[in-house]
């Protein structure tokens, strides 16, 4: 098994970013081939982006999450991005650099440049579908010096995510994401609510919730699949009767030890499901 720690280098200045001092990371989680099996077998790979209200990233949606779909014949790769006090777009920027770094190692790394996926939950699936709304645009790939097709993501897994600015927000992770000032600007927020930003460069997509999420009400997951439908974007969704935010895998490896609700056995088939899909894809 490959296991790596890579710092995920983005030139913030190109992209007029005053950058805190933290510094993103990338996990990686690989299989090495075999010769006794198949030397030059080629994986898909997922990106991992984990939640946290654009304050954080949860621990609980990241190792556990990896090691499932490295389980699955899946590279894993937890990015640990850059979060309050910075601001739009520095996470933006460093997911679109580790799926240029995925890409552009793919040989080293066993992966199938063609199938990079990228994934989020809670606010890292407003990360992720972000970036799959804008990795076509010059202000996402311009500052890295890359073209678009470099960055771009050829499917996305979007697990309870942040999506709309409006009525059904999770308002604390656009205040973390636009800072103060900009937090207050409706022509900001329409921007930053990703169901206006849909288009036909969305990538294919494998979306749950829970529709008894109160943090980040399922709304923010039907106003996304109306506008993947209205614009042609195949997806697949899953809606599960129960289970508070940020259940994770809904099992005990991604359960808080002292929240057990966190424990949803009627959401546990959403990895077994995204898993079908990637096999799929």
């Amino acid at each position: 098994m490959i296991y790596q720690v890579l710092d995920v280098n983005v030139n913030y200045e190109k992209a007029g970013i005053q950058k805190a001092a933290y510094r993103p990371k990338l996990y990686v989680y690989a299989r090495e081939n075999s010769e006794q099996i198949e030397a030059g077998r080629r994986r898909p790979a997922v990106i991992i982006c984990p939640g946290g209200g654009y304050e954080r990233t949860s621990d609980r949606e990241a190792e556990p999450v990896a090691l499932e779909y490295l389980q699955a014949g899946v590279q894993a790769f937890v990015l640990r991005y850059s979060c309050k006090p910075d601001v739009w777009p520095a996470a933006q920027l460093e997911l679109a650099q580790a799926i240029h770094m995925v890409r552009e190692k793919a040989r080293e790394w066993c992966v199938n440049p063609d199938k990079i996926i990228i994934s989020g939950f809670s606010a890292g699936g407003h990360l992720a579908a972000s970036v799959g709304c804008f990795w076509n645009r010059e202000f996402l790939y311009g500052p890295l010096g890359l073209c678009a097709e470099d960055i771009r993501p050829n499917g996305q897994i979007l697990c309870y995510p942040v999506i709309t600015s409006g009525e059904k927000a999770h308002r604390g992770s656009f205040d973390a994401l636009l800072g103060e000032e900009r937090s207050r600007d409706e022509e900001w927020l329409r921007r930053m609510s990703l169901e206006y930003q849909v288009g036909p460069q969305v990538p294919k997509t494998f979306l749950w919730h829970t529709t008894t999420d109160e943090l980040v009400p399922v709304e923010n997951s039907l106003y996304y699949m109306s506008a993947l439908k209205a614009a042609g974007v195949n997806f697949e969704a899953h809606l599960y009767p129960v289970g508070e935010h940020g259940i994770s895998l809904a099992n005990e490896e991604g359960a808080r030890i002292d929240n057990p609700a966190q424990i949803v056995p009627q959401a546990q088939s959403w990895m077994p499901l995204a898993k079908v899909w990637l096999k799929n894809f």
